[in-house]
């Protein structure tokens, strides 16, 4: 094997049909060099840069050299189809000739993915409160789920991999449950079927592959829990890994309910003794119905005595069920001590009250009202348990907030005093933004208040959809905004723009017909800013509602916030600002897909111009032409539909291309690309008017007439003014994000949790170089200093969810929402209060707010 990785790129690019791109040759490289160095990379990568190739490449020269497995971890199921079915087999079969041999990879994923043998041969019971399917009752059931069930069994006898992705078309999440088990109701080694099992089949091959593909869920377990269910390895590659916190922070979120004890309880049937569970179950459950859903500063007393009873009871019952020495393996038993044990460590885990632990109501539709628990921070556990004794290269489109690695950084343990040595680095996208698409803000428009869009916002959408004849993708930042700016489109633009709206159907199925028909418009939320992939004339517009800040009763955020404030950063700039940005950015990167692509993305709130942290979410997003010229933006859009070419329909899943199984989210991407960093954006002269789909669309600006004061527009480099603050904003998340939070107490469900020690007296935790101290340590003023004031009163506020009172941190929220420019709605809004109480409190402060 040739120890030179560019001829093996070469090699690879030229197997896939490729050609060679500058970003995707320096990636490879960087992942070479954090393999020599056993340093980590963050590598950004915008869309067409090839990145799976630049990190599969130096993977499998790595594993074939050192003998070990690269391991590669995705969000989504469709990325990992891809790179499975569609990048691996053409990069093996061009590097065989090269290497020696044909590189080998396989796919493992949760237990719940595969058909379970032994259940299929009755070794487990039925799931009572599913209405299941015994195997003789299987054939006379005429019902959905009975067809479902026999077509299941027919398909099991025939599969090799009993992977449900196999299973196409598939079936009903409700069927797959009659032939699966999840990890903790397997029987592991002492399963009489193991030597079949699917499971194990699949996990042996992968020891021997060069490449093992998974999930981010998959691969957190597999660390956090310590159940080596991957290889051993030393190099891990974690692609979309915008999504790798909110990813592991879904996996160690844990949730309770009366339903669940009385499921459990079901489960149990004879084995054990469940009256009381049972009670205590409906118990906790009457207490939770009577909470309002939202977050849970401290455990109510009624609510602790519920989940008093739930732990104890669980504990009795568990032991009940504990097998005799010798007995044979019982799967039921297994699922009922499963389910027993979940109850038991959720209930105990709220009644610790962990530091980092955050406790919430929920509303379930159909299940009504229930506990959850997560840690507000993953920082340290990913530091400890992922960033450990291996290499990791973690990439996406979307990485660098703001200009700065930092902030992502931050929220993945690697900032701050012993934190591991890192890089980032961005590739850049061989893209031309600035003469493919126009960022337009709509500065115009009033900004957005709490009450729903405004008339003249509806308009605006209007005009914008008319001019570009559809081919529209309306990003909102809520259902209920989507919803009616959908019927309000629907009504005004008649038969001759269809508007879909994401709940009328499947998403896969409304992707679809978006891009199958060019008139059409398709309005969502949160599922359609990222992994939308429509490519060519049926997607020329973008349209993005509102700033997307997290909503102000999100219990994660507010509890991070808030945590932030404590320690004397800057909450809003921390949490608020930063996930917006993250977001805009992959909105905005729905609207070029290909090098070819050319359109609008249209910003209707005001604030991407006009307010003071307007810089910060500028930076990140790809340096599209800037503009507030209104006229000069319609007149792009009708050039453009005049000129569209055809649309490129989009494959149904499970369609004869098994290359791209799902192609919502078909190439390598699945975000936008603000451009390198290094040099800040390129300034291109603005060509002239769009004459043809293939070429520019920014036209040229037009000179201000004289005496007139220009438009606010999103700004291709910031000012120097801009800069300085832009400079400061990056500096307070980046001190934020040095301290990351303690790592919270991830361990396996079953396992006893004991409570972090105590810190001694004489060891008070290190505050690295340039990080505030905690807000709790109080310090006498420096030569020159003045003391602050003393903090005012408490004051009482009643809000539409009911009386609350104002805090400390609310306060030092108002004063950094003042001091970054917010005005009274922003900031009513940020902190989910009044207007009148916001002003009555700022003048006690002695704080100026701008209205």
């Amino acid at each position: 094997m040739p120890d030179d990785l560019d001829a093996l790129l070469a090699a690879a690019v030229q197997g896939v049909g490729g050609t060679p791109r500058e970003g995707q040759t320096r990636m490879a490289h960087a992942v070479q060099d954090a393999l020599s160095d056993k340093s980590h990379l963050l590598a950004q990568a915008g869309t067409g840069t090839g990145k799976s190739l630049a990190y599969l490449v130096p993977a499998i020269a790595h594993a074939v050299e050192s003998g070990r497995p690269a391991i590669i971890a995705t969000a989504t199921l469709a990325l990992q189809a891809q790179i499975v079915d569609r990048d691996l087999p053409r990069i093996a079969d061009a590097l065989a000739p090269v290497i020696g041999r044909r590189p080998t990879y396989g796919l493992v994923k949760g237990r719940r993915n595969y058909v379970c043998v032994n259940k299929l041969q009755g070794g487990y019971p039925d799931d009572e409160d599913e209405g299941l399917l015994s195997v003789g009752d299987v054939d006379q059931q005429a019902g959905r789920l009975g067809r479902e069930v026999l077509r299941l069994r027919e398909w099991a006898e025939e599969t090799d991999s009993g992977d449900r992705d196999d299973l196409v078309p598939g079936v009903s999440e409700r069927a797959w449950r009659q032939v699966s088990v999840s990890a903790l109701e397997c029987l592991g080694s002492k399963c009489p079927m193991v030597a079949e099992c699917f499971v194990e089949q699949a996990r042996a091959h992968a020891k021997d592959c060069d490449v093992v593909v998974t999930n981010h869920s998959f691969m957190a377990i597999d660390a956090f829990e310590g159940r080596r269910m991957l290889p051993e390895h030393d190099l891990l590659v974690i692609d979309e890994g915008h999504e790798l916190v909110d990813r592991v922070t879904s996996t160690v979120t844990d949730e309770l309910s009366g339903g669940m004890a009385s499921a459990a309880a079901r489960r149990c049937g004879r084995l054990a003794d469940t009256a009381a569970l049972t009670d205590a179950g409906e118990f906790v459950q009457g207490i939770l119905d009577r909470l309002a859903p939202g977050r849970l500063t401290g455990i109510p007393d009624d609510l602790a005595l519920g989940l008093g009873r739930v732990r104890d009871t669980a504990r009795e019952v568990s032991s009940q069920l504990k097998p005799e020495q010798g007995a044979a393996p019982d799967g039921g038993r297994q699922m009922a001590q499963a389910a027993v044990d979940e109850l038991f460590d959720t209930a105990a885990r709220v009644l610790e009250e962990r530091e980092l632990d955050v406790a919430w109501i929920s509303e379930d539709l159909r299940r009504g009202h229930l506990l959850r628990v997560a840690p507000m921070s993953v920082a340290m556990a990913l530091r400890e348990a992922v960033f450990g004794e291996r290499t990791v290269v973690l990439t996406s489109a979307t990485l660098e907030l703001g200009g700065s690695f930092d902030a992502v950084a931050g929220t993945l343990g690697l900032r701050g005093a012993g934190g591991p040595s890192w890089t980032g680095l961005d590739v850049g996208s061989p893209f031309d933004y600035p003469t493919q698409a126009i960022a337009y803000v709509a500065s115009q428009l009033p900004p957005p208040g709490r009450d729903g869009p405004a008339d003249a916002v509806f308009d605006e959408i209007e005009t914008l959809v008319r001019a570009a004849g559809g081919r529209t993708l309306g990003l909102f930042s809520s259902t209920r905004a989507a919803k009616a700016a959908a019927e309000a489109m629907r009504t005004r633009l008649g038969d001759e723009i269809p508007v879909l709206c994401q709940g009328d159907d499947q998403i896969a199925t409304l992707v679809r017909q978006f891009a199958a028909d060019g008139p059409t418009c398709l309005f969502g939320t949160m599922s359609l800013w990222q992994g939308v992939d429509v490519p060519g004339s049926a997607c020329q517009l973008v349209i993005i509602d509102r700033i997307p800040f997290p909503r102000p009763d999100d219990p994660l955020s507010s509890a991070r916030t808030e945590a932030i404030a404590r320690r004397g950063g800057n909450g809003f700039m921390a949490v608020s600002a930063t996930h917006a940005a993250l977001r805009l950015a992959q909105g905005a990167g729905r609207l070029i897909r290909r090098a070819d692509d050319r359109g609008v993305v249209a910003f209707l709130d005001p604030r991407m111009v006009t307010a003071r942290y307007a810089g910060f979410l500028q930076s990140t997003l790809p340096p599209f032409w800037p503009t507030s010229d209104r006229a000069l933006v319609l007149n792009a859009l009708r050039r453009l539909d005049e000129t569209a070419g055809p649309v490129i329909a989009v494959a149904a899943r499970g369609g004869a291309e098994k290359a791209s199984p799902v192609a919502v989210v078909r190439d390598d991407d699945t975000s936008a690309h603000p451009g390198p960093s290094v040099a800040g954006p390129v300034e291109h002269p603005a060509p002239d008017d769009l004459a043809a789909p293939n070429e520019p669309v920014a036209p040229d600006p037009q000179p201000t007439p004289a005496g007139h004061e220009p438009e606010p527009a999103l700004s291709a480099r910031p000012s120097g003014q801009q800069q300085q603050l832009l400079d400061q904003l990056r500096a307070q998340v980046a001190q934020v994000e040095e301290q990351p939070l303690a790592q919270p107490s991830i361990m396996p469900l079953g396992a006893k949790r004991p409570k972090a020690p105590d810190t001694p007296p004489s060891a008070p935790p290190a505050v690295p170089d340039g990080a505030q101290e905690p807000a709790d340590v109080t310090e006498a003023p420096g030569p020159g200093e003045v003391p602050g004031p003393p903090e005012p009163r408490a004051l009482r506020v009643v809000t539409d969810g009911g009386e609350r009172v104002w805090s400390a941190e609310d306060d030092e929220e108002l004063r950094d929402g003042a001091e970054m420019g917010l005005n009274v709605t922003e900031l009513a809004e940020h902190l989910d209060l009044p207007t009148e109480e916001l002003r009555a409190r700022a003048g006690v402060l002695g704080v100026r707010l701008d209205e």
